[in-house]
């Protein structure tokens, strides 16, 4: 089975909180697999994140922990996806989109469990 990470959305982000725990039944997350986020690292490094918690200010993913992304970073993940060639046939991608534009539509926090 290959690696994956795991991308769902937080319904009440708490900014207290630290989401360590794997919880993805939790978020309703869809998997992803991490060889395709490595593909789009560089660009990643741009997108303002958090790692765990919100007291913990980052860029791109944590690789194998817990990272939330809030919705002002949204926007520019969809797109990074979005314009990736796989996005048009990969079920994965799409899936991923769907969840990034509810969560873009809601004004929601993401969270991405890594590997």
């Amino acid at each position: 089975m290959a690696c994956v990470a795991e991308f769902g959305i937080i319904d009440k982000f708490e900014t207290d909180k630290d989401y360590s725990d794997y919880e993805p039944e939790r978020y309703h997350c869809v998997a992803v697999d991490n060889d395709i986020l490595n593909d789009w690292w560089s660009e990643l490094m741009l997108i303002q994140t958090y790692f765990h918690s919100y007291s913990r200010p980052e860029f791109a993913l944590a690789g194998w922990g817990v990272t939330l992304i809030p919705p002002e970073s949204l926007e520019a993940f969809y797109n990074i996806v979005s314009k990736d060639k796989r996005s048009k046939t990969s079920a994965e991608l799409i899936d991923l989109m769907k969840l990034l534009r509810k969560a873009i539509t809601e004004k929601k926090y993401v969270i991405h469990y890594g590997v």
